[in-house]
């Protein structure tokens, strides 16, 4: 039975391999109830063996994954989780009303149609052919598939791949109003602006172990990097060698550097006489991401 203290999702010291790679690697990860986490890494990091882990797809090879203090399988046959997979789970040559109340009928108290049709902002497409929907409708059903069984859980793999500017700002919108009423939700993303925005904490992983886990001012903080950018005057490539710089890149005369000291940075600038049109700005996520991911591979 599910305990009410129990955390919506719980994974320790989980490990998972396929032949030599260790896709997961000895993981733990606790996610209260109510939050909504972004779980972010590079292609191979272990994101889609973890959510396999974590929904019962697959068993680990040690260590234990649990959905509100019960085994996977037994938490979503309950309806207390549903997921959203980026591709595959729509059956052809059936409409989306038979596709949904078909979904509905395995779970004991799943939400009405209505609902789900709303949820998913696809009442125009409930007599509509699964296999006639273009890539963002597709993606929108699959969204109504994870909610039938009113689950307390989300788990959602780039589920806004597909989906223009205006239809992911109504997806986000909806998450925001199933936030508010409690639920957890766990997404993963390519979208770093998403996670910024959305999430209440970032997760981002690499070979299958955790390597920054907070909210996304945390995360940029712990990337210790700041973009320091000057008007270029000839030759730029002795910036480079500045204390602290990391990173270098030249965009229309500017130059941008990327430093984990940006006082030392500035202050090497200024004594070279260098500094015009001086510009210091906080790493954004994505800069934090792609330093955190380097840092791990190095």
């Amino acid at each position: 039975m599910t305990t009410k203290t129990a955390d919506a999702v719980s994974l320790t010291s989980a490990t998972k391999r396929f032949g030599p790679v260790r896709a997961v690697d000895g993981l733990t990860l606790a996610i209260p109830r109510g939050q909504t986490v972004a779980l972010l890494g590079p292609n191979g990091a272990g994101k889609s063996t973890t959510i396999a882990l974590l929904l019962g797809l697959l068993p680990p090879d040690s260590g234990r994954a649990a959905l509100f203090g019960l085994d996977p399988e037994q938490a979503v046959r309950q309806g207390l989780a549903g997921a959203m997979p980026q591709e595959g789970g729509l059956i052809p040559r059936v409409t989306v009303r038979e596709l949904l109340t078909f979904v509905s009928g395995t779970y004991a108290a799943p939400l009405p149609l209505d609902r789900v049709l709303a949820l998913a902002r696809i009442e125009d497409l409930r007599d509509r052919r699964v296999d006639r929907l273009s890539g963002g409708q597709a993606q929108r059903v699959r969204f109504a598939m994870a909610v039938c069984g009113d689950p307390d859980l989300i788990v959602l793999d780039e589920p806004t791949a597909a989906l223009d500017v205006t239809a992911r700002r109504e997806f986000w919108s909806g998450m925001r109003g199933l936030a508010g009423q409690g639920m957890t939700i766990l997404f993963s993303t390519h979208y770093l602006d998403e996670a910024d925005e959305h999430a209440d904490r970032v997760v981002v992983l690499g070979h299958g172990r955790v390597i920054a886990d907070g909210t996304s001012a945390e995360v940029k903080r712990a990337a210790a990097l700041t973009t320091v950018s000057v008007t270029a005057d000839g030759e730029s490539a002795w910036l480079a060698t500045l204390p602290g710089v990391r990173h270098m890149e030249i965009r229309g005369g500017r130059v941008h550097l990327r430093s984990g000291d940006s006082d030392a940075t500035v202050m090497a600038l200024a004594r070279a006489g260098a500094v015009r049109d001086l510009e210091v700005v906080p790493a954004g996520l994505e800069d934090a991401f792609v330093a955190l991911t380097a840092k791990e591979n190095a």
